[in-house]
């Protein structure tokens, strides 16, 4: 599964499978120092008990007071919650932020979110839909096989649903004078780093600790061992053939870190024919101006060499491979958020 709210969602389903009443709450829209981002899920039953986070816990208690009243009354509602207030320190956002949560029944809607698991636990794509006056969902998924729920959407809308699907991006439409959240499921980020070398030991629990599912392809089998890289998937495969098998999409970052043209070209050639929204090598502008001549030798338009980050990473000024891990793991997050990369 992707992330958190996957886990939260797929226990949701578990709670409602043993005759829970439930409520879901999403933050629908953020502004500031927002502590989660909008799409996130806090689920909690008749007797308060809950899971996820819509806040890391600034309102998470004001939440499920308003959630066993949504439960007994069928009812949904938007609640807002800004910076704290001195006197009530335990209802508001003390970092600055604002947030908006809908908080909505999930009674008579057990089948739906049992679908929802079950598509994101293969590791498939959906949205869900929510009318943020009615409370009325609607699960579409990437698939095709057909929409779920009981909210009817017409074909236009439809449209938008899934081409914020396809961009993995969630937030409030309108349908006519009906304002629908839509949250977008899709696959986890992912990184593939093509070099078992010591940055790649560094770099690859700290990109598991931000989120991502990392993969280390090296096919010198000396340096792909288990004792060196515990934990994640590793393949002592050449590049251009793994990612031939699990091709980089959207939410993919490929990093190449070998220093050996033999291994590094392969694996940039085929992340500059994938849509990966991340594509750095390591080595000096020298080494890169090089790269760059061997790539457009072999067919690659300026376009396409300007999606290297090279020389790779932030420039933190640090030369250790910890420090040079950071500035990677740095300029992957910057990317991934739409941060402009800064040339070195």
């Amino acid at each position: 599964m992707a992330d958190d709210d996957d886990r939260v969602l797929a226990l949701a389903s578990a709670w409602q499978s043993q005759g829970r009443e439930l409520a879901l709450a999403t933050v629908v829209s953020c502004w500031g120092s927002a502590p989660r981002p909008v799409g996130s899920h806090l689920v909690i039953d008749s007797n308060g008990d809950f899971v996820g986070s819509v806040s890391g816990g600034c309102v998470e208690g004001a939440v499920v007071r308003q959630a066993v009243d949504v439960i007994r009354d069928r009812r949904p509602r938007i609640l807002e919650f800004g910076v704290s207030d001195a006197d009530d320190w335990q209802v508001g956002l003390a970092c600055g932020g604002a947030i908006r949560v809908h908080l909505s029944p999930m009674a008579g809607m057990a089948a739906l979110f049992a679908r929802l698991s079950a598509i994101r636990a293969d590791g498939g794509s959906a949205a869900l839909g929510e009318d943020l006056t009615s409370g009325r969902r609607i699960l579409v998924p990437a698939d095709g096989t057909g929409a779920g729920g009981d909210l009817p959407l017409p074909a236009e809308i439809l449209a938008r649903v899934r081409d914020m699907m396809s961009q993995g991006l969630s937030g409030e439409i309108a349908a006519g004078t009906t304002p629908i959240f839509v949250r977008s499921y899709t696959p986890a980020w992912s990184m593939i780093i093509v070099g078992a070398v010591h940055i790649t030991q560094i770099l690859a629990p700290m990109a598991r600790l931000a989120g991502f599912e990392v993969t280390v392809i090296d096919p010198r089998r000396a340096f792909a061992t288990d004792s060196r890289f515990p934990d994640v998937t590793l393949t002592a495969d050449w590049p251009d053939t793994v990612m031939a098998e699990m091709p980089p999409g959207p939410q993919t970052a490929v990093i190449a870190v070998t220093h050996d043209p033999k291994i590094d070209d392969p694996a940039l050639g085929a992340a500059l024919r994938s849509p990966a929204f991340y594509v750095g090598a390591l080595g000096s502008s020298r080494t890169h101006a090089h790269r760059r001549d061997r790539l457009r030798a072999d067919g690659f338009s300026e376009t396409d060499l300007a999606r290297i980050a090279g020389p790779i990473g932030l420039d933190l000024g640090g030369r250790l491979p910890a420090e040079i891990a950071v500035s990677i793991l740095a300029e992957v997050i910057a990317t991934r958020h739409g941060r402009p990369r800064v040339p070195r």
